[in-house]
């Protein structure tokens, strides 16, 4: 499957993802609101239902009910519609507000009681509870009737209920003159209801015979229940809509296509642009490149192709110099010993002990060339042999200093070492002195009679420090950057037998990066150079100068 495909199922199905995700979140939303809904909506009754109860509790008539009812209506949001359940309307909210009343809802309507609920204590003698239900009959009479007078004359009513559970209603000032409360033992039905209530006295239920005839007794006098009837007919209850959201599904899926197209086109041009100069690369075409724009991971990717290929291509042309740097070294000296030999074997020539010993030097020098980029190769390669051993460092510096002492006598040059402490590292002692001894020989090269070479030998954070000074002539600075180049010579008018193969310090360079190390170069005209080689200390560390 093509990255373009992957990029897009892999959106898509993110997306998919994101959709049913959103639904399901939308959808529990819903469910949760609904039952919210739910909650709020029966507290809603309860409100109404309660509110109701309560004027008819204080007012004792359903008289001046609207001004209630349309207070409820607009702090409900309801249609509220209030009628006897004689069907006699008292009050609907759509004509209290001016509007053309609608069908009230089919769903059955809520019964509001006002009669009061009767609190007997549980603890008394039926004797007693039957006297009390008396009073609560004849008391309930006189205060539905006055409080029914306060209201029709316009006065504030207000009600409590007393121990027994009928309204005790008072009013704010001065009750009106028409409005006097009649005492409950003047109630002329109290015979009657003395004998009503004492048919109760042999019920099971005792309490709720006594409530049963607590409310036909008062009936007359009580407001009528009360039918409510909540809301529209046919009105369709909040839903949640689908179309917003499969409008946002399909939003999505198309935001997904559309960026899987996108992001496959901005991802595949460029590598399709490596994919070719892959190709050519491996071809041999070393001048492929790809351009490059941008600081993203893709731009990153087409710089490293074009490092790389770079490297391949400096690689190829130091491989292709190299070829004609060996070439051209030995070239000469072989046509020289060509020529000598065939004059030789033509009697032109006397073969004298100082020709053949001539001709065996330059035997001599070519075999070292090529021992050298022998070694050169190995180490490069990774495959030169290493016999690595704890290396006492100022023994060998003094190693060297010995192997050296005759050439710089020779040639006029004091050569010291100065390394106070005795310090260890791991190595191939060879090899290192094959590196030590390469740096010495091109210092005393470069050094004029009465000059100094200095060993010196130091440690520091954790580091071997190696170093060869010289007094001699110095290096340009414009130089110092091919002094390890193969075959490369500072100066230009020393040959071979004055300035070695040109490998040694390639060689020496990749002998200590292989033990883990550095090796660098300051140089000063007229001054001298520093050779300084860090390795790591070994396990000996520094033993003191002992």
């Amino acid at each position: 499957m093509s990255f373009r495909l992957r990029a897009l199922a892999l959106l898509m199905l993110v997306a998919m993802a994101a959709t049913a995700a959103t639904a399901w979140l939308t959808w529990r939303q819903a469910t949760r609101q609904a039952a919210d809904s739910v909650t709020a909506g029966r507290q809603v009754v309860s409100r109404i239902t309660g509110e109701l109860y309560a004027y008819g509790f204080a007012h004792g008539t359903w008289e001046g009910i609207s001004p209630t009812v349309s207070r409820l209506a607009k702090d409900t949001g309801q249609r509220i519609w209030v009628a006897t359940e004689a069907d006699e309307l008292l009050a609907d909210s759509d004509a209290l507000t001016g509007r053309e009343p609608r069908a009230v809802s089919r769903q059955p309507p809520v019964l509001v009681d006002p009669r009061p609920t009767l609190r007997l204590p549980t603890d008394q003698v039926p004797l007693a509870s039957v006297k009390r239900t008396v009073t609560a009959i004849g008391e309930y009479r006189a205060a539905a009737a006055y409080a029914a007078c306060l209201t029709r004359a316009g006065a504030e009513v207000t009600a409590r209920p007393n121990s027994i559970g009928v309204p005790r209603v008072s009013t704010e000032g001065k009750a009106p003159a028409q409005c006097e409360q009649p005492a409950a033992a003047s109630d002329p039905k109290a015979a009657r209801d003395h004998a009503a209530v004492q048919k109760c006295a042999g019920e099971r239920r005792f309490a709720t015979c006594l409530q049963r005839t607590f409310d036909e007794r008062i009936g007359a006098a009580a407001p009528p229940r009360l039918q409510v009837r909540l809301g529209v007919r046919d009105e369709s209850p909040p839903t949640l809509a689908a179309a917003p959201t499969v409008a946002v599904a399909v939003g999505v899926a198309l935001a997904a296509i559309l960026g899987a197209l996108l992001l496959s086109r901005a991802v595949l041009r460029p590598i399709r642009a490596l994919t070719l100069a892959a190709r050519g690369l491996g071809a041999g075409e070393l001048g492929q490149r790809v351009p490059v724009s941008g600081r993203d991971e893709i731009a990153e990717l087409g710089r490293a192709f074009n490092r790389m290929a770079d490297s391949l291509q400096a690689g190829e042309e130091r491989q292709r110099r190299l070829t004609g740097d060996i070439a051209h070294e030995l070239r000469t000296p072989l046509a020289n010993l060509r020529g000598y030999l065939e004059a030789l074997q033509d009697g032109v020539v006397e073969p004298t002990p100082e020709l053949l010993a001539s001709l065996h030097e330059e035997a001599m020098l070519q075999q070292r060339i090529v021992d050298d980029l022998q070694d050169l190769a190995l180490a490069e390669a990774g495959a030169l042999t290493y016999h690595r051993a704890d290396v006492e460092l100022r023994e060998l510096l003094e190693t060297c200093r010995t192997a050296h002492r005759a050439q710089a006598e020779s040639a006029g040059v004091t050569l010291e070492v100065a390394a106070p402490e005795r310090t260890y590292t791991v190595a191939d002692a060879d090899r290192l002195r094959q590196v030590v001894g390469n740096l010495v020989g091109n210092a005393i090269r470069a050094t004029a009679p009465g000059g100094t070479v200095t060993l010196a030998l130091s440690s520091h954070d954790g580091l071997a420090v190696l170093q060869v000074r010289d007094t001699g002539t110095g290096i340009p600075e414009k130089d110092l950057p091919h002094l390890f180049d193969r075959f490369w010579r500072a100066d230009a008018a020393r040959g071979r037998a004055t300035g070695g193969s040109g490998l040694g310090l390639s060689i020496a360079r990749q002998i200590v990066r292989d033990h883990r190390g550095t090796i660098e170069v300051e140089s000063t005209v007229g001054v001298g150079t520093v050779f300084t080689v860090t390795l790591p200390l070994g396990s000996g560390g520094v033993a003191g100068t002992g």
